[in-house]
């Protein structure tokens, strides 16, 4: 019998599990290649926390999964923090998702039934008002359930820490050590709602916690009165993809004055099918069909989308000389903002003293660019925005050593103020209207000072290459190609010549030219960097949540058309030299 079989049997027969999951494991028990797929492996813990396919099973998102993974943090907490832990508690919020208030309610019941306090959100809200609420009530940690854009199959549980980011080193391997030690089901512990209720270790959070977080929104306004000026002119169309930003998103513009806000009406409620939607992710074009058809019966003037956890958003806007709507990448909504923030800022006099800007190591290079026009200490991190947010952590931890402004990553994802320590597509709305309100009273529109910026920092423009490979010879052939990358890495990609080269699993550098050595300066990762001529760079990283390997890439060029033509160039070298 396959060890998949005997945690089927085991599943089946234990009096743990419930009838209602053992009625779907019935169904499924002449489907070899099913019950294989299911119980073949637990359902990684990763430093992201779980993420899967919703189903009986243990490779799956179920109660039993999301409660053994909570009792791994339990017990990290309570080996970490003890009697102080439990005390501070931990913050739970929760997505549209199908199971997502269940899981969220498994995960307090479970916390209460180790000692430690659970606040739980009354209904669902976004990943960044977590990240707020956590700290704001001086919780030890988080959790979010989402899946974030994953297809609607899916589910997830994203662990935080208490600085109000992702956990990072060394609580990610901590948690996730205390996770797979827990090898019976049996040793995590529950008990009922009521119970912990009445013993104060379940406390409901809703409302209090949005109004301090609209607060929080409302001190990054740099400019009220464009917003007062273009209040009946400037026309917004937006959809929360049926996700968590429906009601914080229309409540700020509401209160911040916005008239002509119009809202997708076939996404504005919750749906865990998605049903309007393939793939509810704001970088997907088709997933805009909706928005983009209502922005031209209403002639808006931009048009933005949150996935269902509100931390990522995408952008179109309207390009004055075409009327047509431009679609916006994660990096330049990224630097629309930023460079609105830190031109105004510095205008206004509101700059901090011995200001920083954060972006990671696959974030375009145009970033390096405005930030030193403004004369901000700039800082890039490995991938992941839980990386940015710990530098905010370590900044306050060195008395201020820095004050952070602004900081993004590539994959549509960036914060305006320290509020949260994850991305915030809420505060990201925000500035976009506020920008687009700014542009409209001089005669501009979004994507015309999009292109404003190209003309003075260049023509940036990035792309990515992922190729596939799933199972265990996939996982070897990804293996197999950063080992060829990193033993001899390549001189050049085509028409480009590389000139340093970064391993950042090794932690070290190498410039060809000199054949100097030199230091990262970062955690260890396995990722690989070619930072090339022409301000030029490509980037090879493993996925951690995917059976595959990602390529990123930057070029320069000296139009929109020419930046085009070199990214596909550098595409199909970077091709070339993988053997595709």
């Amino acid at each position: 019998m396959s060890e998949a079989l005997k945690q089927f049997e085991y599943w089946l027969n234990d009096s743990y599990f419930d009838d209602t999951t053992k009625q779907e494991l019935l169904s499924i028990r002449n489907n070899e290649e099913e019950v294989e797929d299911r119980f073949y492996k637990e359902l990684e813990f990763g430093t992201g926390g779980l993420r899967g396919v919703i189903g009986a099973g243990t490779n799956r998102m179920n109660i039993y999964t999301v409660r053994k993974a909570t009792q791994g943090l339990a017990n990290y907490i309570l080996k970490t923090a003890g009697e102080e832990g439990k005390k501070k508690g931990v913050a739970i919020s929760y997505d549209c998702r199908r199971f997502s208030p269940e899981f969220a309610d498994e995960t307090a019941r479970c916390l209460a039934a180790n000692g430690i306090k659970a606040y739980v959100f009354d209904e669902l809200r976004p990943t960044p008002e977590l990240s707020f609420a956590l700290r704001k009530l001086g919780c030890i940690a988080g959790v979010m359930v989402t899946a974030s854009h994953n297809p609607p199959e899916y589910n997830g549980y994203k662990a935080y820490w208490e600085d109000g980011a992702q956990v990072t080193p060394p609580h990610d391997t901590g948690i996730m050590d205390a996770v797979k030690a827990i090898t019976d089901y049996h040793e995590v512990k529950t008990m009922p709602a009521d119970e912990a209720k009445a013993a104060g270790l379940y406390e409901t959070i809703g409302q209090e916690m949005d109004d301090a977080y609209m607060v929080e929104l409302k001190k990054q306004i740099l400019h009220p009165e464009a917003i007062k000026a273009m209040a009946d002119k400037l026309t917004i169309v937006y959809t929360p993809f049926h996700g968590t930003g429906n009601k914080p998103v229309q409540r700020i513009l509401k209160e911040l004055g916005f008239n002509k806000v119009f809202i997708v009406p076939e996404q504005e409620l919750p749906d865990p099918d998605f049903t309007t939607l393939d793939y509810p992710n704001p970088e997907d074009p088709k997933a805009f069909k909706l928005a983009l058809e209502l922005a031209k019966e209403k002639d808006a003037d931009i048009v933005l989308a949150t996935d269902p956890d509100a931390d990522r958003l995408g952008i179109y806007a309207k390009d004055t000389k075409t009327g047509e709507y431009m679609q916006f990448t994660g990096n330049m909504s990224g630097m629309l903002i930023g460079e609105y923030i830190l031109r105004e800022r510095t205008k206004l006099g509101l700059m901090p003293e011995r200001p920083a800007f954060v972006t990671t190591i696959v974030t375009t290079n145009m970033a390096k660019q405005i930030a030193s026009k403004y004369g901000l200490h700039y800082i890039e991190v490995l991938t992941g925005f839980k990386y940015i947010g710990e530098q905010i952590k370590w900044f306050e931890e060195k008395n201020n050593e820095y004050n952070y402004v602004f900081g993004l990553e590539e994959s549509y994802g960036c914060l305006a103020g320290t509020h949260a320590r994850d991305k915030d597509a809420i505060v990201a709305v925000m500035m976009l209207c506020e920008l687009a309100a700014f542009y409209k009273n001089e005669g501009k529109t979004a994507w015309d000072a999009m292109v404003d910026i190209y003309n003075e920092y260049g023509y940036y423009r990035e792309g990515q290459y992922s190729i596939t490979m799933k199972g265990i010879e996939g996982a070897k052939e990804i293996a197999a190609l950063m080992d060829k990358l990193r033993s001899n890495p390549p001189k050049k990609f085509g028409d480009w010549t590389v000139e340093e080269f970064r391993d950042y699993k090794t932690g070290e550098t190498l410039d060809l030219a000199t054949g100097t050595k030199g230091k990262t300066g970062l955690p260890s990762s396995n990722v690989l960097y070619f930072a090339l001529d022409n301000d030029s760079w490509c980037c090879a990283r493993p996925s951690g949540t995917e059976p595959k390997i990602k390529f990123y890439m930057g070029v320069k060029g000296t139009s929109l058309e020419d930046a085009k033509e070199l990214e596909d160039k550098l595409t199909a070298a970077v091709k070339e030299v993988i053997g595709q």
